[in-house]
């Protein structure tokens, strides 16, 4: 798995931002949102059971992100077709803020470390970059537990703060002093 301090890789993947059939489809690539901090989150499968919660929670904090210059992505090795189903399908999901990568020929899942080759998934991991398109948090959790994205938002917020941040800093705590 790619952690802090590695790049992001190359990539150019179809990805879905709307519900809407004519309007659901951009290519994104590592160069999309430049100069903008990414919070770049990959889920095992469409139409589970615990992705939809983690995605629909991400979108809860999406608008929260944008107001840090960060852009919310989302990625799963399944089609960019089963994606738009899935959204259509899904009340929680329809109206999703973020952009769903396809990383359906698995080029970027695996070029992050996070593919379970024996399944042929991305694992439930979580990344935070940088303007520089420079990892600065990495994590994965087991399939079965979903993440909690006020705490990606409070990491992102301790780094984007560039102070030494002690355990459960929030802004407006102070950094420590050495």
């Amino acid at each position: 798995m790619l952690t802090t301090n590695q790049k992001l890789p190359e990539f150019s993947l179809t990805a879905v931002v709307s519900a809407e059939h004519f309007e659901a489809f951009e290519t994104i690539t590592h160069e999309s949102y430049a100069n903008q901090w990414k919070v770049l989150f990959f889920w095992p499968k469409d139409f589970t059971f615990v992705c939809p919660t983690e995605i629909h929670g991400f979108g809860k904090v999406e608008k929260a992100l944008q107001e840090r210059n960060t852009q919310l992505i989302g990625a799963s090795t399944d089609s960019e077709y089963v994606h738009l189903a899935w959204r259509n399908d899904h009340k929680q999901l329809k109206d999703s803020p973020f952009p769903w990568l396809a990383d359906i020929k698995k080029e970027l899942s695996t070029a992050m470390g996070i593919l379970d080759e024996d399944e042929g998934i991305a694992r439930r991991a979580t990344f935070i970059i940088d303007k520089n398109n420079v990892i600065r948090y990495a994590s994965m959790v087991d399939e079965k537990v979903g993440r909690n994205p006020q705490e990606v938002l409070r990491i992102l917020d301790a780094l984007q703060s560039d102070g030494l941040c002690g355990c459960e800093w929030r802004p407006g705590d102070a950094h420590i002093t050495v």
